[in-house]
């Protein structure tokens, strides 16, 4: 039964992804958006990890999609011009494109099970008992991955300052 929700949870995600990057309408594409980011915490939920559902909740599809949201707003983009490829141009791009995700699927395929990568400290239902769920999840996060997340949050900072250097440039 899990397995079935799981997996009902997983097309509803990749469905709603699709609908998000091919939808010409900026706003249509955020909201589905929306509906990836809580059909991916739905899938958290499912693998017990209720802390980083939480966060996907509240963080991606709550304060990161009301940014998205402003920035679009305050750009106020009006009407998409046509950017469809069309011909021959547009047919090798598609072509091109599938077949590199054919290869990584085919990657993917051939990669171990799960099963096998170990934990440092054990299982993860071990590091839950001893550390809790946040601390299962926080101490990777701050130890070895402590470089990318603050990279991230750089990254972040770049994003809003140059929300308000293009939002300075229309008032």
């Amino acid at each position: 039964m899990t397995l079935t929700v799981f997996w009902i949870f997983g097309v509803m995600a990749i469905a709603s992804a699709l609908l998000c990057i091919t939808r010409r309408n900026p706003v249509s594409s955020a909201l589905w958006l929306v509906v990836t980011l809580f059909a991916l915490a739905a899938m958290f939920v499912l693998l017990d990890a209720q802390f980083i559902a939480a966060l996907q909740v509240l963080v991606y599809a709550g304060a990161i999609m009301v940014l998205f949201l402003f920035v679009i707003m305050l750009l106020n983009l009006g009407r998409p011009g046509p950017t469809d490829i069309k011909g021959p141009a547009g047919v090798a791009i598609a072509a091109v494109l599938a077949g590199l995700l054919m290869f990584q699927l085919r990657v993917l395929g051939s990669a171990p099970p799960p099963d096998a990568i170990q934990l440092p400290a054990g299982t993860l239902a071990e590091l839950q008992t001893r550390q809790g769920m946040v601390g299962a999840v926080a101490n990777p996060l701050f130890d070895a991955y402590l470089i990318p997340f603050e990279l991230a949050s750089l990254l972040l900072l770049a994003a809003i300052v140059g929300a308000v250097v293009l939002a300075k440039r229309k008032l």
